[in-house]
């Protein structure tokens, strides 16, 4: 039989698991960049003594699963856009918005139905417009305020902050002093729900012993993350030196090795992280994500810019007008002469990195 004090303690314990916040995390499923940039987050989250279930889909679910395999996942749909393999992103995507804004429709029913299945108390969207409700705290997370476009700048402007405008805060992962991703997150309005937020990132600097001279990280939406890999391939095993390639691909499991070259599909953030820090230099898209992982890290790299992704383009080129990386465009990829210009550029390992505070940030949630 349970004396009083046990049954006082139990009545605490079970009064604390009630009260509990249970926060939806949903992250873009374009590439993993948006996923990846969520694992430090949901960490936070979880050493809050939040409750978290994620809500995703593709590579994007399954990257999460492999970082957090005990927790909850609800399916939702992307948005099915398809990707050109030559031309400019900015057209094709304004082609779709149709299918976009249908999409983002049905994901608002779908988070309806989860809020009221699951009883969530708070939604992290990471990029996925149609994730705000009335009824509990949303965030909204993005580094482009002000997207990049030759042509319609304006009006993708006011549809991006139609809806950024329905979440109760928008988070910025950058530094309003020291811009990471330059003009993007250039706050043109004072509205008090934009919060910058510092870097988000699964990674910490580690001082390892160098292994590889190049670490070629494939990533993005397909068909250009598979152009990018046959380059990668049939570059790197010309090399000497030691080096990997990383191809974003956690549905596949063969690790290869192509003469001097280690090959792997996916690693988890524990042996990404250490093989990032054990390489001298790095070779990627020029996604934010990814940025910012160096950034946390003090690496120094070479970009490539998915060809037409006037977002990269624009953030390999104000890299490189600042000295910190070098670029070159997939079209004209020369790794001999791209390892030789990178000399000339100082990396991310003269800036100062900073800590999130996270117990600010949910306070959101705790109200």
């Amino acid at each position: 039989m349970l004396n009083f004090s046990t049954k006082i303690n139990c009545f605490t314990y079970f009064r604390l698991v009630k009260s509990k916040k249970r926060i939806l995390v949903s992250p873009l499923d374009w590439g993993i960049g948006h996923a990846s940039r969520c694992v430090p987050l949901i960490k936070s989250l979880l050493l809050n003594k939040f409750e978290v279930i994620i809500a995703a889909n593709g590579r994007s679910e399954l990257l999460l699963k492999l970082e957090f395999p005990e927790l909850k996942y609800v399916k939702i749909e992307g948005y099915n856009i398809s990707y050109p393999k030559n031309g400019n992103m900015i057209w094709s995507i304004f082609l779709q918005i149709p299918k976009i804004i249908k999409g983002i429709t049905q994901e608002h029913k779908t988070l309806k139905k989860i809020v009221s299945e699951y009883k969530i108390d708070g939604v992290i969207s990471d990029n996925r417009f149609g994730l705000w409700n009335k009824g509990i705290p949303s965030v909204f997370i993005t580094h482009q305020l002000n997207i990049q476009s030759k042509y319609f700048s304006n009006f993708i402007r006011t549809i991006n902050f139609y809806f950024i405008n329905k979440y109760n805060e928008c988070w910025v992962p950058d530094f309003e002093d020291n811009r990471l991703s330059g003009d993007l997150s250039i706050r043109k309005s004072r509205k008090k729900n934009i919060k910058f937020i510092g870097a988000l990132s699964r990674f910490l600097e580690k001082k390892l012993d160098k292994k590889y001279d190049l670490c070629f990280i494939i990533s993005g939406p397909e068909p250009q993350r598979t152009i990018l890999e046959k380059i990668a391939i049939n570059e790197l095993k010309k090399k000497k030196e030691k080096t990997v390639i990383i191809l974003g691909k956690p549905e596949d499991g063969e690790i290869k090795t192509i003469r001097n070259c280690e090959v792997f599909p996916h690693l988890d953030s524990v042996k990404l992280n250490n093989i990032l820090n054990q390489s001298e230099v790095i070779i990627s898209r020029s996604g934010y994500s990814t940025i910012m992982d160096l950034y946390k890290i003090g690496k120094k790299a070479i970009f490539i810019p998915t060809p037409g992704q006037t977002e990269q383009e624009y953030l390999a080129k104000n890299l490189k007008e600042k000295g910190i990386c070098y670029f070159q465009s997939q079209s004209e990829f020369n790794l001999k002469q791209a390892v030789t210009e990178n000399t000339k550029y100082t990396g991310f390992n003269t800036i100062k990195r900073e800590e999130q505070n996270w117990d600010e940030l949910f306070m959101i949630f705790s109200e």
